[in-house]
């Protein structure tokens, strides 16, 4: 490609991660390497509701109230999450999403996202449900019980539980060594 093909749209198709454009939580473009990621065909995601990359309908849904509730000044929002891949195998895998709603105040209105496949990094061999999911999310990211409790709308004891939950699943004899089976996806 010479320099003077290189514009926006070629930078947009030839990033090296996901990208997605989207309006009230539909997908509007997206480029191949997402297409790639997932495992997905241009019709099984444009035009779709990004549901179909979620392991399940609540989570989703959760995330969608989260995001919304948790944008900074600018209406920027990222964590690490697990996604479904839309391909034959649909597995389940660790994936950084970050982005931008381009007006704070209606969140889902419009959008732009980047999602950076982390599963060469962090595996995910572990069985775990929506919820613990979600915590073991936060947990990696370093959040106490009392702020990840904030985040999810649970209480801190709560989260308590299902970081034994976790524990117990992974073998895990310490906080720390959970975080770094999670990480590892031993258990």
């Amino acid at each position: 490609m010479t320099e003077a093909a290189l514009n926006y749209r070629s930078a947009f198709e030839l990033a090296p991660i996901g990208l997605a454009l989207s309006r009230e939580r539909l997908v509007i473009d997206c480029n191949e390497a997402l297409l790639s990621m997932f495992g997905a065909e241009r019709h099984q995601v444009v035009g779709q509701t990004f549901e179909g990359l979620y392991p399940s309908l609540a989570e989703y849904e959760s995330m969608g109230r989260r995001i919304a509730a948790q944008l900074d000044d600018q209406g920027r929002y990222a964590d690490d999450r697990v996604m479904r891949r839309i391909g034959a195998d649909r597995a389940l895998f660790w994936c950084h999403v970050s982005g931008r709603a381009l007006d704070r105040r209606a969140p889902h209105a419009a959008g732009i996202w980047a999602f950076e496949d982390l599963s060469t990094r962090r595996k995910l061999e572990i069985d775990l449900t929506p919820r613990e999911r979600e915590i073991a999310a936060l947990l990696i990211e370093g959040g106490t019980s009392k702020q990840i409790g904030r985040r999810l709308a649970i209480s801190p004891r709560t989260v308590d539980v299902y970081r034994t939950r976790l524990m117990r699943k992974t073998g895990a004899a310490s906080a720390p060594e959970l975080v770094m089976k999670l990480l590892t996806g031993i258990g």
